[in-house]
């Protein structure tokens, strides 16, 4: 049985019931019958169905949201952008996405040409996170409708009434029944399913150990695979940079949904000219943040996901501590009903050293002094991990070396790293591999066929 809780009161909402091996096996055979169908589609069909969802999930947010606030603690007001991001992104693949899978040709010489066509390949397995629980599914369901293929989704079993209403919005927005299943199972079930013949390819998003995992297995069957591994971005100010816009936004990294987005900046990496000022403003700025009801338009920031994350950051910072690393105020556990804890810093860790490595899945930022920018990239890089990072610069020279040294998939500059639906999203190092979203992450999971065609 999966059970889910209010991360706000502790109170159990609802229980599922795990699927048993015959019942997985009658979801494979439907996946797989569907996606016989949904192949042969249109693509003006597959278009008008993602158009469909942004429609109803526009006209349901407000049920949405408040599914997504009491499963995981998200602010009712970040739970709608959510929602709306989401629709967002069924609007632009059934615009522009028909353009991206225009086939491209070439010229062979002696009157003969080559095409190359983007095909679908069959059902594929999406293993999802709770910490965006709408879109982390969108961006790779949105893909999976226009290219043909079939979605399988294994949800984070705290956002099981999220993935049952994403498979109902899919019904009731006219798409075909088994174009998108969810799997009521916990991980140990994940295994068999990549092992099954009837899937093709899986995509994850999660830690680097259920990547391991996911991959070795994929592996094995050589299936493709997608990882979306996390990390700890770092998130630098130099001393050009409009300081209290960097503050501002330095905040927003650490608060936004409590802390837990992979790619928000968790390592604050500050030139030392500017350490103390940037510092001074930084803190204010955090002790002013307001911890409350989820339903409050006051509040900043929710409950964390669980009380198991919250217990997993407060071990974290006690480990840091026994580093040598200091906790300048907060990150602690608040005295009140539901797995809140404050808004907080912590100075002192070795940018060498093995805590600097640690993802921080709460509202507790790590700061860094840098000397100049040879050392704020130098730290900035001496984690095995690079999913994204921010830069806060006015200087030209220094922006570009920030984007050609900085071993990260993805970098913003003078502004807090954001997905879109426009622009690839995806690391590198053990932060995974692949892409999600833009033309890159519709193509992952589909064949460039080759065909020779006389001219």
């Amino acid at each position: 049985m999966i059970i889910t809780v209010n991360p706000a009161t502790g109170e159990q909402l609802e229980s599922y019931p795990e699927l048993t091996g015959d019942e997985i096996d009658a979801r494979l055979d439907k996946a797989q019958a569907a996606y016989q169908d949904w192949r042969k589609t249109a693509l003006g069909e597959r278009t008008e169905l993602l158009s469909n969802l942004a429609q109803t999930y526009e006209a349901n947010k407000d049920k949405l949201a408040r599914m997504c606030l009491a499963e995981m603690g998200k602010t009712y007001a970040s739970a709608i952008a959510e929602v709306e991001k989401c629709a967002a992104l069924f609007r632009h693949l059934a615009q522009d996405g028909p353009a991206m899978l225009e086939p491209e040709r070439w010229s062979l010489g002696d009157g003969k040409i080559a095409e190359g066509r983007w095909l679908p390949q069959g059902p594929v397995l999406a293993v999802m996170p709770w910490n965006f629980p709408y879109w982390q599914v969108a961006r790779f369901l949105a893909p999976t409708i226009l290219a043909g293929n079939v979605a399988l989704l294994k949800h984070a079993s705290s956002v099981q009434g999220v993935a049952r209403l994403m498979e109902e919005m899919l019904i009731e927005a006219g798409g075909p029944a088994g174009l998108f299943q969810n799997l009521s199972i916990k991980s140990d079930k994940v295994h068999a399913i990549i092992a099954d013949d009837r899937v093709v390819a899986v995509t994850l998003t999660g830690s680097e150990g259920a990547g391991r995992a996911v991959a070795e297995q994929a592996g094995r069957y050589l299936k493709k695979v997608v990882l979306e591994l996390g990390g700890s971005d770092p998130f630098i100010v130099m001393p050009s940079a409009d300081l209290d816009a960097a503050v501002a936004q330095a905040v927003k990294a650490r608060i936004q949904n409590t802390g837990q987005s992979c790619i928000c900046g968790k390592r604050m990496i500050v030139h030392t000219d500017i350490y103390d000022a940037f510092m001074q403003k930084f803190s204010d700025a955090m002790r002013a943040v307001k911890a409350g009801d989820p339903m409050d338009e006051t509040t900043d920031m929710g409950p964390l996901s669980s009380f198991e994350q919250r217990q997993t950051v407060l071990d974290q910072l006690a480990l840091a501590k026994e580093h040598g690393a200091k906790l300048d105020f907060g990150g602690e556990a608040l005295d009140r009903e539901g797995a809140y804890m404050s808004a907080g810093i912590l100075t002192g860790v070795d940018p060498d050293g093995p805590f600097a490595s640690e993802e921080l899945f709460g509202p507790v930022a790590m700061v860094f002094r840098a000397r100049n920018i040879d050392d704020a990239i130098r730290i900035a890089n001496a984690i095995p991990f690079g999913l994204g990072s921010s830069v806060w610069t006015s200087d030209d020279g220094e922006r570009e070396r920030f984007i050609r040294d900085i071993e990260a998939g993805m970098t913003a500059v003078n502004q807090m790293l954001a997905s879109a639906p426009e622009a690839p999203f995806g690391g590198i190092k053990r932060s995974g591999h692949g892409r999600e979203l833009s033309r890159h992450g519709l193509h992952e999971f589909m064949n460039l066929k080759t065909v020779m065609l006389p001219a």
